[in-house]
């Protein structure tokens, strides 16, 4: 799975959305939609819970060819092969980078700052992240990021960018116009009655990069 190209649909998952067994059936239905990547994010002390739960997405991620990214637990995606995701608070990218190997895909929240994006590619990450562009469930507090500072950043960055942070099926193509290569989404993806809703907006969104 390391040679998953990193453009497209990035699924984020959240604990209280996916809650009362709806994790893996809407992971899967975001899987067959197109998502190229999932983010398992479960911020709970739950150890024995959150392996069972990233075993079993990391089995998803298999079947459909997708590539499974670990929130903030290095020792969790070294268990599992996986790769990781970063955030300012969370810990050393190169120690990181160190632990999980050379070709494992790491990702890094850099908020709206290009310093922080040019020391993590410094670092070693895969890809960076910029966040939050609108108004987020997820992120309320975050800094705001805007259409220029992705421009600038698709000009001095050479690698991937990530958007998050409100991202929903009708600001995603002006992201993806300005330099965005994945766009993580979460309540627009996962605030669904039901998977084959999930995954037809997952369909949806992966559907904006066919055009780009």
């Amino acid at each position: 799975m390391k040679d998953t190209k990193l453009r497209g649909l990035y699924a984020i998952t959240d604990s209280k959305l996916l809650a009362d067994g709806r994790l893996l059936p809407y992971a899967e239905a975001a899987l067959k939609g197109g998502a190229r990547l999932l983010q398992y994010r479960d911020k709970s002390d739950d150890d024995k819970r959150r392996i069972r739960e990233a075993e079993a997405l990391r089995e998803l991620c298999e079947r459909h060819g997708a590539q499974l990214i670990i929130n903030d637990d290095a020792e969790l995606a070294a268990r599992l092969g996986a790769g990781l995701h970063l955030g300012q608070e969370d810990g050393s990218l190169s120690v990181a980078r160190a632990l999980l190997g050379r070709t494992a895909v790491i990702g890094a929240t850099c908020h709206a700052r290009l310093e922080l994006a040019e020391q993590a590619a410094h670092e070693g990450a895969s890809y960076v992240a910029f966040g939050r562009f609108f108004n987020s469930n997820t992120k309320p507090g975050a800094p705001a990021a805007t259409l220029d500072l992705l421009k600038q950043a698709r000009q001095r960055i050479a690698l991937p960018i990530t958007v998050i942070g409100g991202v929903t099926l009708e600001n995603a193509p002006d992201l993806i116009a300005c330099g965005a290569s994945l766009v993580a989404v979460v309540h627009a993806l996962f605030a669904a009655e039901s998977a084959s809703e999930v995954e037809r907006r997952a369909h949806t969104f992966s559907e904006l990069f066919a055009s780009n």
